[in-house]
């Protein structure tokens, strides 16, 4: 597979913050990107059970709200909030651990739609040994899945670890990586430290040597 590295991390705005999530200490990510389709046409991706395993994967549940969900090997969790074509939010229960995922949906001023997704965590040893790229560089390969599909929609879906194991996939993730590492020095993080976590992500995405 061949198609712009570059072009596709400008593409992705990323945001890190430190908060209180239960008055526990808490971190989260957002990232946010341009997509040539309709505000109509982004919503019904992102939130169709038919469409979402074309570019992330299948999904079993009553996507309502009140609602569970089940990612097939990955995250489930109960859909806490819908607001139709703009916003959801929902739980994000993976291997014991309980995270808030939250997207909105909006037309943009490039003339098509605008995704923007913020993934909220606890703060944890796993936060200080791999950063905010742990979760960034995932939400980023399920944001390019999307927008392959969108540009494609009846293409095959992006097979992320045949990818990850590219030239291409490889120089895509060591470039997110070092970027989540830059936005968690530019929200206070010590630069030091964020760099060599970024290093450790990037090192177990791609399966290389920090």
């Amino acid at each position: 597979m061949s198609f712009d590295v570059e072009g596709h991390l400008a593409a992705v705005e990323r945001a890190v913050s430190a908060l209180e999530r239960d008055r526990r200490p808490a971190c989260s990510v957002t990232l946010a990107r341009h997509f040539d389709t309709s505000p109509d046409d982004l919503w019904d991706a992102v939130t169709n059970s038919e469409r979402i395993p074309r570019w992330f994967l299948p999904i079993t549940g009553e996507l309502e709200p009140g609602g569970r969900f089940q990612l097939e090997g990955n995250a489930g969790g109960v859909i806490t909030a819908c607001e139709q074509r703009s916003y959801f939010a929902v739980t994000w229960e993976f291997a014991g651990d309980t995270s808030w995922v939250e997207g909105r949906c909006a037309a943009d001023t490039e003339g098509g739609a605008r995704l923007e997704l913020t993934h909220t965590m606890l703060h944890s040893p796993h936060w200080d040994q791999y950063g905010p790229g742990a979760t960034g560089i995932a939400w980023e390969l399920g944001q390019l899945g999307l927008a392959l599909h969108l540009t494609e929609p009846d293409a095959p879906r992006l097979d992320e670890e045949a990818f990850a194991a590219s030239p291409e996939g490889k120089a895509l993730i060591r470039g997110s990586a070092e970027a989540w590492g830059e936005a968690g020095i530019a929200a206070g993080e010590d630069p030091t430290a964020a760099r060599t976590a970024a290093q450790r992500t990037a090192a177990f995405y791609t399966g290389e040597s920090a």
